[in-house]
């Protein structure tokens, strides 16, 4: 009701407007028509003639009456469009471009979730996977994925960074299919290095001298290693100054590479496992899986390996610099561990590794480049480059990460050893049989 000393002309002191559509929301109050002209009429407020004359007031108040309901419609649009990309997923990112000939995109994301579940796993699989000899050739393309999230829950990781399974499985998914069908460097071959790190971390006890953040990064290092790699090496890339020589300044243009897809893969919301950690702490993992990726790069191997040595002696887990050091190691230890294996899971990697060396040597002749050592099919000998590679290599490597963990001496140094013994003999057999051969071929001449 209105006051008896209220002026006559409600107009001359106008009330507050508030524009009001059908059923619209303002600063989170929702409001409906027939709700408010109810409220108004219980008031019986009054409102002035219509034939009376507007004041300046009123035409102000209406003027921006109608500039609300167009910043209300504008906003309702803009909230449609937002709403709209996130029901398609979309982030920004180009995903449809093919991989194998552009650096700069991602394939598409799968658009079904993987339907396998942990628990179809038995003990006996799970056990073994703990260990060097399990076999990486039996397992098809999903049960490598199921494989590799089993780690992330066996090793409580799922729990620690609160990862969404389905994020997780879209993780793994996306990563596999950006690996290319190359003879080596390829999914499986991801697989194998992953396999190998968690074998170490069980065999060494990793998990009692490392944070659940370590065991992480170490995981997802190993996954992404080699994420995208064309199959051929970073000295190729720089003799014929291709596009990731350029953009990398020839400083190992394939490892920065695998670390660029790998955090375009955890930028797209639906892959990325570190959603739910801290900026702060984010940035902290990023930097550390960068660092682990740039280690893979066989040409900083003697470098590495010569400050590990030098820290041995006073190695310490409590020891920041130290553990990251060991860190370091251990990935380039799985990076190359495909000797450590039994004979018939790691001599068909051999195989694969020439056959994809080779392929880049007859591209190097096609292209007129200087043919890379062990690149060249009719000078390269398998037994001979084996033994080299174990001998002044694999089994340094492996013997100073012993001095912490010498229940390495017989898992994996053992086995080495076998290796380059077998290797070995093949080796004498194959010089022997190319001297007979030049023999034979010299006394033909001599007849002739």
């Amino acid at each position: 009701m209105r006051d008896e000393n209220e002026p006559e002309d409600i107009m001359d002191n106008p009330p507050l407007v508030c524009v009001i559509t059908n059923h619209e929301s303002f600063h989170g109050v929702t409001f409906h028509r027939e709700v408010l002209e109810t409220a108004l009429a219980d008031c019986k407020v009054t409102t002035p003639p219509k034939t009376k004359p507007e004041t300046k007031a009123v035409e102000i108040l209406r003027q921006q009456e109608k500039n609300l309901e167009v910043e209300v419609e504008e906003c309702r649009q803009e909230l449609l469009k937002i709403k709209e990309q996130l029901c398609n997923g979309s982030t920004g990112l180009s995903h449809n471009c093919d991989c194998s000939h552009n650096h700069s995109g991602l394939p598409s994301l799968p658009k079904d979730t993987p339907t396998y579940s942990k628990n179809m796993l038995s003990d006996e699989t799970k056990e073994s996977l703990k260990k060097p000899t399990f076999d990486i050739w039996v397992c098809e393309a999903d049960e490598m994925l199921l494989l590799m999230e089993h780690m992330f829950h066996d090793l409580k990781l799922v729990e620690e960074f609160n990862i969404n399974p389905i994020v997780l499985k879209r993780f793994l998914q996306t990563v596999q299919a950006n690996y290319r069908d190359n003879p080596f460097h390829n999914f499986r071959h991801c697989f194998c290095v992953t396999q190998m790190m968690y074998g170490m971390i069980n065999l060494c006890n990793l998990e009692q001298h490392m944070s659940r953040t370590d065991l992480c990064v170490l995981l997802t290092a190993c996954i992404c290693h080699d994420l995208d790699h064309p199959g051929y090496n970073n000295e190729y890339q720089v003799k014929a100054r291709t596009e990731l020589a350029v953009r990398y300044n020839d400083g190992s243009p394939l490892e920065n590479h695998h670390c660029n897809v790998t955090f375009r893969i955890l930028a797209i919301p639906e892959c990325n496992i570190f959603r739910n950690v801290p900026e702060s702490k984010f940035l902290s993992i990023r930097s550390s899986i960068i660092r682990l990726i740039l280690a893979t790069d066989l040409a900083k191997h003697g470098e590495l390996l010569k400050a590990f040595k030098e820290c041995i002696s006073t190695f310490s887990f409590d020891d920041p610099t130290d553990l990251e050091m060991l860190r370091l190691i251990l990935i380039k230890c799985c990076d190359i561990s495909n000797e450590v294996r039994p004979m018939e899971i790691s001599e068909p990697w051999a195989d694969c590794l020439l056959k994809e060396c080779f392929q880049q040597g007859d591209r190097e002749k096609r292209e007129g480049l200087p043919v890379g050592a062990l690149m060249d099919r009719d000078k390269v000998s398998k037994p001979h480059t084996q033994v080299g590679f174990i001998k002044f290599v694999l089994i340094p490597l492996f013997e100073s990460v012993a001095e912490l963990f010498p229940q390495l001496e017989t898992a994996v140094i053992l086995q080495l050893r076998e290796a380059l013994e077998r290797y070995q003999e093949q080796d004498t057999c194959e010089a022997g049989i190319t001297e007979t051969q030049k023999y034979v071929n010299s006394s033909q001449k001599d007849c002739n």
